[in-house]
């Protein structure tokens, strides 16, 4: 549990540390109406996922307690204690990505406060409309070369009725660059496999027609005519199954591709969103229109599938050094000259 380090000094307005005392997490009833309010309409208006509100209401919940130890009602919350708050989580070791994900959070859950009409009122000039995440570093995805990407395809026996399954699932995370949720919510429906195309519903229920290619689709078929059967009589509508014949959890794919990777020794810890990653990084490398990638992969602005691109070129810039400084080594170029000798 965070430890609280900061509170407030009443007679100056000001943020100051303390001893760290435990959060208890319990909120006054008005801040846990509202805070049930916008849940609500994340879940009802919204369409947001259960995971998606589970994390909103646990990042809020934090944030609200942080007042209430302060004795500071969540209609004044101000932006300068909203960076004290952030301040308390990076000196907690919390990670960046986390930090920044908070910030939008609380800041997206008094926008909404302020459009609904309830009566906000921080110090003047300080609202916490105004509050911004610290900058995000720029990193690059990690992505799977090409060998390790068909050393994790064929890591899993299709002999049995869950390799036949567990190949099927990893081939389409990568051959269809799919989120792990939208992967488990597939429906045997959804598959086109005249046109080699699915269905999918993307974050905010945004749906979407994903390709894939024929290996992808001669491994489906064999699932669906041979290990699906196996796997479960029982009668499901989704494509992805357990032996109880119901829906395949995100929690059972996330396992069942971790120990693909082990088995087929690759060094990274490998997840479901690593194929995704690995999907558009190989897409792009081999020359793919950029617009035609983001549709695939369901980004709303292009912005967000030019990280791959980058990581494209950081691919080619370490190949043409290489091959620069294999150029200007004094034994290459002596084993060049008794080559040319020799022709």
């Amino acid at each position: 549990m965070l430890q609280s380090t900061l509170a407030l000094n009443k007679g100056k307005n000001e943020v100051m540390a303390i001893q760290p005392s435990e959060l208890n997490f319990k909120i006054p009833q008005k801040s846990e109406q509202a805070l049930d309010h916008y849940l609500n309409h994340l879940g009802n208006v919204r369409r947001r996922s259960e995971f998606t509100i589970r994390n909103y209401r646990n990042d809020l919940l934090h944030f609200l307690t942080f007042l209430n130890d302060l004795e500071i009602p969540y209609t004044e919350a101000s932006r300068r204690i909203g960076r004290a708050y952030l301040a308390d989580l990076k000196i907690n070791d919390v990670a960046s990505g986390s930090i920044r994900r908070k910030a939008t959070t609380i800041a997206t859950f008094y926008r909404w406060l302020d459009q609904e009409g309830y009566q906000l009122s921080p110090p003047e000039g300080d609202s916490i409309l105004r509050l911004k995440p610290p900058k995000k570093e720029r990193t690059l995805p990690y992505f799977l070369s090409e060998k390790e990407t068909e050393d994790l395809i064929a890591s899993n026996d299709v002999s049995t009725p869950s390799g036949l399954r567990d190949r099927a699932i990893i081939e389409l995370l990568y051959g269809a660059g799919l989120r792990v949720s939208e992967l488990v919510k597939i429906k045997l429906s959804d598959l086109n496999f005249e046109d080699k195309q699915v269905f999918v519903t993307g974050k905010g229920d945004k749906s979407r027609i994903c390709l894939f290619g024929n290996p992808a689709a001669n491994i489906l078929r064999q699932y669906i005519e041979i290990g699906r059967k196996e796997i479960s009589t029982k009668t499901s509508e989704y494509l992805f199954i357990n032996r109880f014949g119901e829906q395949l959890s995100t929690r059972s794919v996330q396992r069942l591709v971790k120990k693909s990777g082990i088995k087929a020794d690759i060094q990274q810890p490998v997840y479901p969103h690593l194929l995704r990653h690995t999907f558009a990084t190989h897409m792009l490398d081999n020359d793919a229109d950029l617009r035609i990638v983001q549709h695939l992969l369901g980004h709303s602005s292009a912005d967000t599938t030019q990280i791959y691109t980058a990581v494209a070129h950081k691919q080619q810039k370490e190949v043409i050094t290489s091959a620069l400084q294999k150029a200007r080594n004094p034994q290459s170029k002596k084993l060049n000259q008794q080559h040319l000798e020799e022709m």
